[in-house]
């Protein structure tokens, strides 16, 4: 049996990228599906602060992001000096997906 992915929720709360609906969505969606998840406010500012929280999230063995585009979470990463592992991580598109597929696709409990 696989071991369910980690999963981490941002909040693109500065870049204001991603649709308020969305967000708000997903956000919902994770709260009542009981899973347990990480919420951060901003992986940007994460980023350009090199958070040590990053690279927490980067050595993860099971890991799925929501955020925004997956070639800007991973630059994040690689800015603040903690590369993405691709086969270790799976990044949930929140600007191109609506909330219940993006909600979906976190939940699912397969791995990455």
């Amino acid at each position: 049996m696989s071991k369910s992915p980690g999963i981490v929720y941002c909040r693109c709360a500065y870049a204001q990228v991603v649709a308020d609906e969305v967000k708000d969505g997903v956000i919902k969606g994770l709260c009542a599906s009981g899973r347990s998840f990480d919420a951060v406010s901003d992986l940007c500012e994460m980023s350009a602060r090199k958070d040590p929280r990053l690279g927490a999230i980067a050595r993860q063995d099971n890991v799925r992001i929501a955020a925004c585009h997956p070639r800007a979470v991973k630059w994040l990463f690689h800015a603040a000096g903690v590369p993405l592992d691709d086969a270790r991580t799976e990044i949930v598109n929140m600007r191109e997906e609506n909330a219940a597929t993006a909600t979906a696709k976190l939940l699912e409990d397969d791995d990455c």
